[in-house]
């Protein structure tokens, strides 16, 4: 009996034992507390507003190359960037990619000879994130990469569309074969460039304005969050925190473990939050998903920031966003540091933060016209910049000036970018008050759609320069202005003496791609040329764009000549009379000018500043 009882034990000891080794193996250990009191946890303070990864991946700028060696420059946060780029580009298919060296093609020849578009990431954009702008479809040795740079153009004696995907890895390229584009889509990139400042190559993909380049300094009014918030939002439970102030006058909050520093009289932190190194790559998109989560929990997001990128020598440790102010970024250096948020990251998780406790106002309390050098005068500070070889950007941005009674003054600049990564001002804006000189009004018989100079040279006003490439006016006279803050603000044209001169426009598809010659002011829908009412007893020739190849007759809209002494209206697709009317002279445009402006083509209204 005794024997019976001591192996029913042992069985249930068994069991028991093999039900226990089955739960260590195979559930997970619930430790700490059941019971979660108020002191155990204090829950972060939410700042700032939300963000997401997509709102901070996009390019830097878009170049439009318009053939015979004219391009210009589209920057953020103007109305024909986001119409290219959100319009005509986000969402479209690239499949299809194949490796190949760079010097496949003679991208010098394309960049001069071939119509066609870039969009530049600055020091380059993972193809993960880049997904979110772009649906991509390729192996994994495309996938894995980074891009810094995308060219779309059409070949010049052909339709074909080509584009390529520029890796960050110096040397390679990615040819997308089955591109969801046509030559339509390039035509219309390129449309839009017509109406902007046209920029010459000043370097390897440096891009400096013919003209002087219009901005605007703004003095913005703003807040700041306090140190003790910032306190509350890093430190899991602030009470078990002590401050403390060290010889240089900065507040230093630690628990022992963590620190946060505050500089610059509480408008700058710098947090640490040291953890044990890491052996194991993460991927760089990984590592940015965990940054903009963190910034969300952590201080938020003070308007528009973009990802900037990292160097190859921190190992995609590093994770900087740039503050964009409309369309140009800000821009600061070392004693004030303002515009920037770094992290760096260990196996996703945040050892290092540094930002700014300033947040703007929406609005600017104050605006002024300020001009950025441009043509020779930019180029010759190129050449004397002591750091000339190592410059791979040039671009108009915002430099931070802190004033009194909490206000940020926002003063335009050329800045430069160099190889390592870091950002320096080239050059400042003119002083406050200049005006770059008046230009003479160029005229022309009328070929290529050129128009004839009329009204008072001298009455030109200075704010209608650069408004169109190589800073010719839309119009001049009594109530004329063309208002352009920074490079575009689109192209609105008002008169009341009626004196004008300067090019005609093309629509946002210019006639000369396929459509027939001369520069005319086209309506974007059908691309026929709308002519100008005269008054009565004058009358004027109008071509249509079909036959307006030959430059014969004259462009609608202002600045046009008409040919002969007895003008009519002529109907389209006939330029007949207009030509025998020629033989009989020419009509002086000044003695009785147009009554009317220029209307600005579909989509050329003021722009709209709220991105995003």
């Amino acid at each position: 009996m005794m024997e019976r009882m001591k192996t029913g034990v042992l069985i249930v000891l068994v069991a028991l034992s093999l039900l226990q080794s089955y739960l260590l193996a195979y559930s997970m250990p619930r430790l700490g507390a059941t019971v979660r009191s108020d002191q155990d946890y204090v829950n972060t303070e939410r700042l700032g507003t939300q963000s997401h990864v997509e709102n901070t991946i996009f390019p830097d700028d878009l170049i439009i190359h318009m053939g015979d060696d004219r391009h210009t420059v589209i920057y953020p946060d103007t109305q024909f960037y986001e119409m290219i780029l959100k319009q005509r580009l986000i969402g479209r298919e690239f499949k299809g990619f194949q490796r190949s060296p760079i010097t496949l093609i003679d991208w010098n020849e394309v960049r001069k000879n071939d119509i066609g578009i870039e969009l530049r990431f600055g020091s380059g954009v993972a193809v993960d994130l880049l997904q979110k702008l772009l649906k991509l479809e390729g192996d994994l040795l495309f996938l894995n990469d980074s891009i810094d740079r995308i060219w779309i153009f059409k070949t010049t004696d052909t339709e074909e569309i080509r584009t390529f995907f520029f890796s960050s890895e110096e040397g390679i390229v990615y040819e997308s074969v089955r591109a969801d584009l046509t030559v339509r889509d390039v035509q219309d990139y390129v449309g839009f460039g017509q109406h902007l400042p046209e920029y010459m190559m000043v370097g390897d993909d440096l891009y400096a304005p013919k003209e002087s380049l219009q901005a605007t300094a703004m003095t913005f009014p703003y807040e700041t969050y306090s140190p003790e918030q910032m306190q509350r939002s890093l430190f899991f439970d602030p009470s078990t925190t002590r401050a403390i102030v060290d010889r240089s006058g900065s507040q230093i909050f630690t628990d022992g473990k963590r620190g946060l520093k505050v500089e610059q009289n509480g408008l700058w932190i710098n947090y640490t939050n040291p953890a044990a190194t890491q052996s194991s790559e993460v991927l760089l998109s990984e590592n940015v998903y965990a940054s903009v989560e963190f910034i969300n929990q952590h201080g938020g997001w003070d308007g528009t920031h973009a990802f900037v990128g990292t160097t190859a020598d921190r190992e995609h440790k590093l994770v900087t966003f740039r503050k964009y102010v409309e369309q140009y970024p800000v821009v600061s250096n070392s004693p004030f540091n303002y515009g920037q948020i770094q992290l760096t990251l260990q196996q996703g998780v945040v050892t290092e933060y540094s930002r700014s406790l300033i947040t703007l106002k929406p609005q600017a309390q104050d605006r002024e016209v300020r001009w950025l050098p441009g043509g020779e005068n930019l180029e010759q500070r190129l050449k004397g910049y002591e750091r000339r070889s190592e410059i791979t950007a040039l671009f108009p941005a915002l430099r931070p000036v802190p004033m009194e009674d909490d206000l940020l003054r926002l003063d335009p600049v050329w800045a430069v970018r160099l190889s390592d990564g870091t950002e320096e001002v080239l050059t400042d804006a003119y002083p406050v008050g200049y005006s770059p000189p008046a230009k003479p009004p160029e005229g022309s018989n009328g070929a290529g759609g050129e128009g004839e100079a009329a009204g008072d040279p001298e009455d030109a006003s200075a704010d209608n320069r650069d408004a169109l490439p190589g800073g010719e006016s839309v119009a001049s006279g009594a109530g004329a202005r063309t208002d352009r803050v920074g490079q575009s603000n689109g192209i609105e044209s008002s008169t009341t003496a009626g004196d004008f001169t300067g090019r005609g426009l093309s629509g946002l598809v210019a006639d000369r791609f396929g459509n027939g010659g001369g520069d005319s002011v086209a309506d974007s829908s059908s691309g026929k040329d709308v002519s100008s009412d005269r008054d009565a007893g004058n009358g004027s020739a109008v071509a249509s764009a079909g036959n307006n190849a030959s430059g014969q007759g004259a462009s609608g809209g202002v600045g046009s000549t008409g040919q002969g002494g007895n003008e009519k209206e002529e109907e389209p697709g006939s330029l007949g009379d207009s030509e025998a009317a020629r033989e009989d002279g020419e009509t002086d445009l000044a003695a009785d000018p147009p009554a009317s402006g220029i209307a600005a083509p579909s989509g050329e209204g003021r722009l709209d500043r709220n991105r995003r």
